[in-house]
């Protein structure tokens, strides 16, 4: 109960320096205030994305630690919470269009992305893993990039843009929804999946024939954040207020330890 009386004084705080600012234009709209009025809730997820936000097969619903806090956020905002689905390929467009408040899926925060986005700040910091068959020729890291090489990665991720500058001679295979990256290697079409922690995970919990390939180093650094459309300071603050609650109050590491992603925590 403390934690929220703070977070709400910070958040006048924050709400009344934007709108008493002198020399700067007053935003007198927000979203937030949309939201709180509208008691709907609008959060874009990709169905498709191990430990964050997966649509599991046999309930329909989406599971992970960003379908626990998108209900932890609207519970937060007194709202019902309704899921847009999105992708990585198609998230921004979709956050123009007006089709969701909120992109809650792990989404890398990345310097290009944010020249038409807007981000929060990091709740999980990842990098570059590979996930192969038991059986694979591939061994170690040192057997990736060799011609003849498959390695599939998902079509608009942080990862696919790396790899493809990365990898010299092996061929990078980018998958767009419906299909996956996970199905495109179980039918041996690819050799080597390229994804984060939280699929690397997941899929070798899932699957007895899955093995990790860690990298000499770590790769790609990056860090997850909430995505939001730019020009509003207010919702974006809001956010950032939740982002710091959760790592306070403890549902943050409450969710990454049930989803197996408490090593990916950002401080």
């Amino acid at each position: 109960m403390q934690t929220k009386h703070i977070a709400v004084g910070i958040l006048a705080v924050l709400l009344g320096g934007l709108l008493t600012a002198p020399g700067s234009a007053q935003q007198l709209q927000s979203r937030l205030f949309e939201v709180t009025k509208s008691k709907k809730l609008r959060v874009c997820q990709y169905p498709l994305y191990y430990s964050i936000s997966y649509r599991d097969p046999k309930t329909g619903e989406i599971v992970g630690i960003d379908a626990d806090l998108a209900k932890e956020f609207a519970k937060e905002l007194d709202a019902k919470l309704e899921i847009v689905e999105s992708s990585f390929g198609t998230f921004i467009a979709d956050l123009q269009a007006n089709k969701c408040e909120i992109g809650m899926f792990g989404v890398g925060a990345s310097l290009k992305r944010a020249q038409a986005v807007e981000f929060s700040k990091p709740y999980l910091v990842t990098n570059v893993y590979g996930v192969t068959r038991k059986d694979s020729s591939i061994k170690s890291w040192a057997d990736v990039d060799k011609p003849g090489v498959k390695a599939a990665v998902s079509l608009g991720s942080f990862i696919e843009p790396f790899m493809k500058s990365y990898l010299k001679n092996a061929e990078v295979v980018s998958i767009a929804p419906p299909d996956t990256r996970e199905g495109e290697l179980v039918a041996r079409r690819v050799d080597i999946i390229m994804t984060d922690f939280p699929t690397a995970v997941k899929v070798t919990d899932e699957f007895d024939w899955a093995v990790t390939i860690l990298p000499d180093e770590k790769l790609a650094i990056t860090p997850y954040a909430y995505v939001v459309p730019q020009g509003d300071q207010i919702w974006l603050n809001y956010i950032n207020l939740f982002v710091d609650t959760i790592k306070l109050d403890g549902r943050l590491m409450k969710y990454a330890k049930k989803h197996k992603l408490d090593p990916i925590v950002a401080p």
